[in-house]
């Protein structure tokens, strides 16, 4: 791609937005353009951890756990959210899991959530 942010403006962002919005919802569906659509079963949301930007991409440090989630279900996308309930909407994304059943612990290992701005090349 020929246009789009630099990299260092890039991570700039990132180092500046994943602070703001720390706290991370699942989803069954896409979320659409207000985060609050498909929601999981599931309601918690969790708080995670940023290493700094680097390379236009950025990583969770810190492993999130759902223990005894609240239904059977197959979690595809993720939301970000500014507070542990209510907030501001910060954006959304997908994730790869497989199906599980009300009451198992569900986990994204440290390092498997990731946020990426694609850059001019």
């Amino acid at each position: 791609m020929t246009v789009g942010f630099s990299t260092a403006a890039a991570n700039t962002h990132l180092d500046n937005q994943g602070p703001a919005y720390p706290w991370i919802k699942l989803h069954i569906g896409d979320p659409g353009g207000a985060g609050t659509a498909n929601p999981a079963t599931e309601t918690t949301r969790k708080q995670a951890t940023w290493a700094a930007a680097s390379g236009a991409a950025k990583t969770t440090t810190a492993d999130l756990v759902w223990t005894a989630v609240a239904g059977t279900e197959d979690y595809t996308h993720f939301s970000m959210w500014s507070a542990v309930s209510a907030g501001n909407f910060g954006g959304s994304g997908t994730v790869t899991a497989n199906a599980v059943t009300a009451a198992d612990t569900f986990t994204i290992p440290t390092g498997e959530l990731d946020l990426t701005i694609p850059v001019a090349a």
